[in-house]
């Protein structure tokens, strides 16, 4: 076979190289090549090494404009070039793809990105931007220490690199005049999930004045009476989804387990997907949470990718038990998984778990942490005070905040949270749950990006509740304050008892009277043992005032029997 002008593309961790000028004629011979394929195209050299003394990772960014019903004729050409596909965890999407390849010049080989952006898209933007660093030596000045901070303990990982620069980079956009507008009252929210999360996002929206539509198998979801519409069906329907997506300007999950078919269907800059495909991809698959996790300086329990129970046997012995035996997809609330010790044998692996699995040896840890940071569509950040939590069985039953731990712990956990966020370019809101360790370490347990259970003290304990923050996050608003509005607050979990029946609470008028409780029942029509039914938070002077006066206020909240239930 004839060797193709356009090699092979390898992806790298980034760092910063001095601006090499033999990257302007490799720009220059790969326009010259698509211009003999294509006389109509034209081939502009964007990014760094475009900008001549501006250090950078040293790729070749090119970017061609066209129409978008000529994107798919354009790309297979490209490929005839030797270009192929965008390897990593989060390409662009089909409707704006990037092309990557690479080319050898006087012995040494050059990679190359090349984006085919559609009409109206950001090709202008991203010429003015090039232009605007030719032009000023102290933007490029700028620019050149920000890249150099990021990299200057060695290299990174590509997407932290290039989503640590967005900062700094959308400010620039905006002085250019390329700021992304807000997604304003009344506009429409597209919510995937109407559980009791997004019943209070959508309690939220209205209390700014947007519309809100969402998508749920249930039609008595928690989150049915509140929305505008419920569009009824699973979270794999594509059809539905696009039914949904129709009304909408931006559209955001409340669960990790929405299809992938669904998200990509609905990922366009027209009308965003928020937090975004990637972190719901990342999360919904713990083996990819834990390599992302620790591919951007995080540190997780000991683990293992099993993939037979021969494999479970093997790897604990390596370990050391006990271990947690996790499906790699599905189950929350410790639904679907299993914890061994040296005397339990295989039996003991809960049924639903499958293959392959994630196995983690279990951990002494001191306490349970849980920070929630939300990233801005401006890549600026703002972590709510860490919350200190407890589960059983793998349910949170109560946080509180302060979580009584140290400055340097609590300033290391939200570093960590949000160069998780930025690693994994999220607007919106992550979740991250940490053990704090006898030695101090912090070790991440799970990343959900969405609002958290933990985080529903703020609704009456801080400025700014995570759900008022996460809607102006992806709606491109400003973020509200983190401060909160008493010492101490703690949150108790209401959860359900006895066999499923007709959901009818009783010891209302109990707590109601208690001083600095609030009550917050989901509206879910039907109870059974240990379904989160709502939750109570109460403020104090310390958190063992808080704690104490939530746990009373959730100790009379109980449920009717069937047979005393009120007839209707």
């Amino acid at each position: 076979m004839p060797l193709l002008p356009i090699g092979p593309y390898e992806r790298l961790a980034a760092e910063v190289h001095e601006w090499d000028p033999k990257t302007v004629d490799v720009a220059a011979k790969v326009a010259a090549l698509v211009h003999e394929h294509r006389p109509d195209l034209t081939v502009e050299h964007i990014g760094s090494t475009s900008v001549p003394g501006l250090p950078g990772k040293g790729i070749v960014d090119l970017s061609i404009e066209a129409s978008p019903a000529d994107i798919p004729a354009i790309v297979p050409m490209l490929y005839d070039l030797g270009f192929g596909p965008q390897p990593g965890p989060d390409p662009w999407p089909p409707t704006r793809p990037m092309p990557v390849g690479s080319m050898e010049l006087d012995g040494t080989l050059y990679r190359i990105h090349l984006h085919v952006q559609p009409h109206g898209g950001d090709y202008p933007r991203d010429i003015a931007f090039r232009d605007a660093l030719r032009n000023d030596p102290e933007l490029r000045r700028q620019y050149e220490s920000l890249k150099r901070g990021i990299t200057d303990s060695g290299p990174v990982e590509g997407l932290r690199y290039t989503h640590s620069k967005t900062a700094w980079i959308l400010q620039v956009y905006r002085r250019l005049g390329f700021a992304p507008p807000p997604i304003s009252p009344p506009s429409t929210i597209g919510i995937l999930g109407g559980g009791q999360l997004g019943r209070m996002l959508a309690l939220a929206g209205r209390e700014l004045g947007y519309r809100i539509v969402v998508l749920d198998p249930d039609p008595n979801a928690p989150a049915a009476s509140i929305a505008d519409r419920l569009e009824v069906a699973t979270y794999d329907d594509v059809d539905a989804a696009k039914r949904m997506a129709a009304e909408c300007s931006v559209i955001t999950y409340e669960l990790e387990h929405v299809g992938q078919a669904v998200v990509s269907e609905l990922d366009d800059r027209r009308r965003p997907i928020r937090p975004g495909p990637y972190p719901l991809k990342l999360t919904a698959d713990r083996l990819a949470e834990r390599k992302f996790v620790e591919a951007n300086e995080g540190a997780v329990a000991p683990w293992r990718e099993v993939r037979s129970p021969a494999g479970v046997l093997e790897a604990a012995a390596e370990l050391g038990y006990p271990v947690r035996v996790k499906a790699v997809r599905g189950g929350y609330d410790g639904r679907s998984q299993t914890k061994l010790d040296a005397t339990a044998g295989i039996d003991a692996l809960d049924g639903r778990i499958g293959w392959p699995a994630l196995l983690e040896r279990e951990l002494a840890f001191e306490a349970e942490l849980s920070v929630v940071v939300v990233r801005n569509v401006d890549g600026i950040s703002r972590s709510f005070p860490l919350a200190r939590n407890r589960h059983d069985n793998g349910i949170l039953i109560e946080s509180v905040v302060p979580a009584g731990v140290s400055d340097a712990v609590a300033r290391a956990a939200t570093n960590l949270a949000e160069n998780l966020a930025t690693s994994m370019g999220l607007v919106g809101t992550l979740t991250v749950e940490l053990f704090l360790m006898p030695d101090g370490a912090l070790l991440v347990n799970e990343l959900a990006p969405r609002v958290h259970n933990s985080g529903h003290w703020s609704i009456e304990g801080a400025v700014t509740s995570q759900f008022e923050q996460h809607l102006r996050a992806i709606c491109g608003l400003p973020l509200g304050s983190v401060q909160m509005r008493a010492p101490a607050v703690a949150m108790v979990n209401l959860l359900g008892e006895g066999a499923p029946r007709p959901a009818h609470p009783t010891g209302i008028y109990a707590v109601l009277e208690l001083p600095d409780v609030h009550l917050h029942l989901y509206d879910k029509h039907t109870v059974f043992e240990r379904r989160k039914m709502g939750h109570v938070t109460a403020l104090g002077a310390t958190t063992d005032e808080a704690l104490a006066r939530a746990r009373e206020a959730a100790g009379h909240i109980g449920w009717a029997p069937a047979a005393t239930q009120p007839e209707h």
